[in-house]
């Protein structure tokens, strides 16, 4: 395997989508790469977005059928999607206590699991003056 260069373009990606507060879709981090880079072309983020995850810098992470990517190596957790603004976070907790190996009625083992809550987030619930609590 050849050594890959590193970029402007590559760096200004890979920066976007490590200092994200959750998952982003490919539109999200061409308009956020353009914030330093306005030429940027959409092309070279897809290109750019599979060279990264092939290196296991970022991975997939598939909600509602859409593609989002997020770094890799930031352990066990889980995603909130706002239903209102679109926006999808990371959550650091795990609502789910199900370790590796648990065995559900049927025979079903579990080897990992993967949660999305649906509501709306901070700035949304108190736009539409839900109370927070928490």
């Amino acid at each position: 395997m050849t050594a890959t260069r590193s970029t402007r373009q590559r760096d200004v990606i890979a920066r976007v989508i490590t200092q994200a507060a959750g998952p982003l879709a490919v539109s999200e981090v061409l308009a956020q790469a353009r914030a330093d880079l306005p030429t940027l072309g959409l092309a070279t983020v897809y290109r750019t977005l599979k060279l990264l995850t092939e290196q296991h810098r970022i991975h997939p992470v598939i909600l509602d059928g859409e593609t989002l990517y997020e770094a890799s190596g930031r352990g066990h957790h889980h995603h909130f999607s706002c239903t209102v603004c679109g926006r999808v976070f990371t959550l650091h907790t795990c609502p789910v206590a199900l370790p590796s190996g648990t065995v559900y009625p049927g025979g079903f083992v579990v080897e990992a699991h993967e949660v999305t809550l649906y509501g709306r987030c901070p700035q949304c619930a108190s736009q539409a003056g839900q109370p927070l609590s928490g």
